[in-house]
């Protein structure tokens, strides 16, 4: 197990899902910075397959919105670890080669773990460590004008193909894989509500 000494910290695990540019990330940052004790992130994009043995055609042409996409061993240990108390270091991942990069970041266990990501709910692995679930619903419209305003700015993406992989796959696989898993959360919440106000009405219910 990829994991460090343990250090006695009792570890609540939160679960954030949604579909694509839905402000998973944005909210679960917010979250983060207002949870008293101390909350460390894992994002599922950093638990994407290393595609480095594959061919840059292959890599470009891979889906990255269905479950296969993600090492999901690897995210399961982690969240295991970190629930008792143990620190791991989390893989990095290269959005531009689509390949897991040789440098990790150390995660050390805090009151809280938030993990976050389009399926997080899919697996049942992962989702029956995260209490509470939290899934974050929005209009595509909204949606897809994030992705395109994220995947420009911190993935070096064209407009244009952020738009034709959006008609692609991610729609079909935000339909197919992530609308059924708003079952399974404790809260749905409207994600074009003003952070503050996510995060203030999630803090309320849950106590925190």
């Amino acid at each position: 197990m990829p994991s460090g000494i343990r250090t006695g910290q009792v570890t609540q695990v939160i679960g954030i899902a949604g579909c694509s540019g839905a402000g998973k990330t944005t909210v679960a940052r917010a979250l983060a910075d207002r949870l008293m004790g101390g909350a460390v992130l894992l994002p599922l994009d950093a638990y994407y397959r290393d595609l480095s043995q594959s061919t840059p055609e292959e890599r470009k042409g891979a889906n990255f919105d269905e479950p296969d996409a993600f090492d999901v061993p690897l995210l399961v240990t982690h969240i295991q670890a970190l629930s008792e108390g143990h620190f791991v270091d989390r893989p990095t991942y290269d959005f531009v080669r689509h390949c897991r990069q040789i440098e990790t970041v150390r995660v050390t266990p805090g009151a809280f773990v938030i993990v976050e990501g389009l399926l997080t709910f899919h697996w049942t692995a992962v989702r029956e460590r995260c209490h509470p679930r939290i899934f974050l619903d929005a209009h595509d419209a909204v949606r897809l004008s994030r992705r395109v305003a994220r995947d420009a700015t911190e993935r070096g993406r064209s407009e244009a193909s952020v738009r034709r992989q959006w008609a692609t796959t991610v729609a079909a696989m935000s339909t197919r894989y992530v609308d059924p898993t708003r079952k399974f959360a404790d809260a749905v919440v409207d994600a074009r509500l003003p952070i503050d106000l996510i995060v203030s009405s999630v803090t309320q219910r849950f106590g925190w």
